[in-house]
């Protein structure tokens, strides 16, 4: 799930894993035990921005057909919105409690999966990829603004089938275009180019051409979509990480600007042994949980 705030200057981003990929952790484990390596990753970017992605053990997991639930964090669906309540602590340098509550609501839910790979390994499910978003979180995000849930699912880790991937979102033509650019490990190039409609439709859509932008501060190579001619640019830093890049960026889509979340991922790096230890102390593990008498059921 993501989110941008109607003025542009603020950000979140929030990821529920089981199977937690980018974990260091899970990856020492061998990746035998999904349930054991779960998260709930919450970032807030702008003023007092904030990360907290922590690895948690089986016991910290609960989940139903319309709640998953990690630890003290949570999202769930009520009704036709989704309800994310948040209370996790900051990694560092900015050690801090991050507590509140995100709620999306969708303009239309959709219910199509893409397979991301020829051998279908590895899927996405834009499932609302038009919504309004309402934040309140501590420290310093209270605002609304334009919001996105998916989910990604795959039988094998990232970087076994790919190299390189970008990932765009943009507010387009009343609702939302997206653009999956994928390099596989055999070198081949898949790309899924979509468009929504907030009456539940989706085409599939003749992508403008690539476009590249300028680095990462951890030089990670930068690319999207955008009209022939056009230099996409970052307007919002959001994270940066020697293998992994989210920003929002303004492009340009059929003769109209537009500001959307981007991101840039590149598996050769991130399959580096040499990196685990450095997440590792921006991913804490705590293996225990135990939830307490007066948490809510399991639904």
């Amino acid at each position: 799930m993501d989110g941008v705030s109607d003025d542009g200057t603020r950000a979140v981003s929030v990821i529920g894993f089981i199977g937690s990929v980018f974990s260091p952790w899970y990856r020492w484990s061998g990746r035998r035990d999904p349930a054991n390596h779960c998260c709930i990753n919450v970032a807030t970017y702008g003023p007092k921005g904030r990360f907290a992605m922590t690895d948690r053990g089986r016991s910290a997991l609960r989940q139903s057909a319309d709640v998953l639930e990690v630890g003290p964090s949570a999202m769930r669906w009520e009704g036709d919105r989704l309800v994310i309540d948040v209370n996790e602590v900051s990694s560092p340098p900015l050690v801090s409690r991050m507590r509140g509550r995100i709620v999306l609501y969708p303009e239309a839910v959709f219910g199509q999966h893409h397979a991301l790979t020829p051998d279908g390994r590895h899927h996405w499910q834009p499932i609302a990829p038009i919504a309004r978003i309402e934040v309140d979180l501590e420290p310093g995000h209270r605002w609304q603004g334009h919001g996105y849930f998916d989910a990604n699912s795959g039988t094998a880790a990232l970087e076994a089938d790919f190299d390189y991937w970008t990932w765009g979102r943009y507010p387009h033509a009343g609702g939302a275009r997206c653009f999956y650019d994928a390099t596989l490990r055999d070198g081949s190039h898949t790309t899924t180019a979509l468009q929504f409609h907030t009456d539940g439709r989706t085409e599939t859509v003749e992508p403008p051409p690539r476009a590249a932008m300028v680095r990462s501060r951890w030089a990670v190579r930068r690319e999207t979509r955008a009209d022939a001619g056009y230099r996409p640019q970052q307007v919002l830093a959001m994270l940066d990480a020697p293998f992994y890049t989210r920003a929002t960026v303004r492009t340009r889509i059929d003769g109209h600007e537009t500001v959307g979340v981007h991101e840039a991922l590149d598996l050769r790096r991130y399959a580096s042994p040499l990196l685990k230890p450095m997440l590792a102390v921006r991913v804490p593990r705590r293996a225990r949980w135990q939830f307490g008498p007066d948490s809510p059921p399991k639904v």
